[in-house]
């Protein structure tokens, strides 16, 4: 969820104009439709700092949908420039403690927002339903503020991330939302109660019930990240947003597509 709205949320540019940004973009051969081209201000996160660890979900099929969202050409953690810089600072603070970040997802295209909209009124498609959000009837998602039409990343600014151990290969696996702790061993990413995109009050970031390493290690992200300048999400315990973030009023949605 966004700090300056619901979930999958924010201040941005609502999707009937940001499909008519694509379908202009489209139209002029825009560069930022182009295989490897970012709008001036952006960059790929693994060019400023290939340490920190990337497994952008919504480019898989490991996801609250179970498929890749549209505008995900490539598996790759795009950011604004400011972002991506402050990122590679708390990532020497973090190594310097034997741990690591471990991003989900980045900028996100406006086009995905949309995606997520219609797949939220589809009350047939359920499949990813027992792991992200056992405890919530799908129809309900949008009306309780799970997904929204208009989302912080996709100004650039916003990231959601985790902590790794140093060194660990922390690989996609499944768990399950309503569960505390139900992580399979060797994923490598540090016990936060819940795992990503988890919709459910134990994702809280002061939620009840979750045990004191879980919450310990919620903190220590926290203080890090707010340390360099984001603000966290209390209903996200991964969600982050550049308070001085160079594009606030503005959304884009040029697709990911890979380095070149």
């Amino acid at each position: 969820m966004d700090s300056a709205g619901p979930r999958h949320g924010g201040r941005g540019l609502t999707i009937r104009a940001g499909l008519a940004a694509l379908g202009l973009a489209l139209a002029l051969g825009s560069p930022s439709a182009q295989a490897g081209a970012l709008p001036s201000g952006f960059v790929y996160l693994r060019d400023v700092d290939s340490s920190i660890q990337q497994d952008i979900r919504y480019a898989g099929a490991h996801n609250f949908v179970g498929r890749p969202i549209a505008g995900y050409a490539a598996a790759e953690c795009v950011l604004t420039e400011k972002a991506a810089e402050r990122l590679r600072a708390i990532q020497a603070e973090l190594l310097a403690q034997n741990l690591s970040l471990i991003v989900w997802d980045c900028y996100r295209p406006m086009r995905a927002v949309a995606d997520f909209v219609a797949w939220s009124r589809n009350p047939a498609d359920a499949k990813m339903k027992q792991e992200f959000y056992p405890r919530i009837d799908k129809a309900r998602l949008f009306a309780l503020g799970y997904v929204s039409s208009t989302s912080a990343h996709t100004r650039g600014g916003t990231v959601d991330l985790g902590l790794t151990a140093k060194g660990a290969s922390a690989m996609s696996a499944p768990t399950n939302c309503a569960a505390q702790n139900d992580r399979p061993p060797g994923n490598g990413v540090l016990d936060f109660g819940v795992g990503f995109d988890c919709m459910d009050e134990l994702a809280h970031l002061n939620a009840k019930g979750v045990d004191p390493a879980a919450r310990r290690h919620r903190e220590t992200l926290r203080s890090a990240m707010e340390r360099h300048g984001f603000r966290g999400y209390a209903k996200e315990w991964w969600h982050f947003q550049l308070v001085d973030e160079p594009f606030p009023t503005q959304g884009f949605d040029f697709p990911i597509t890979p380095r070149q």
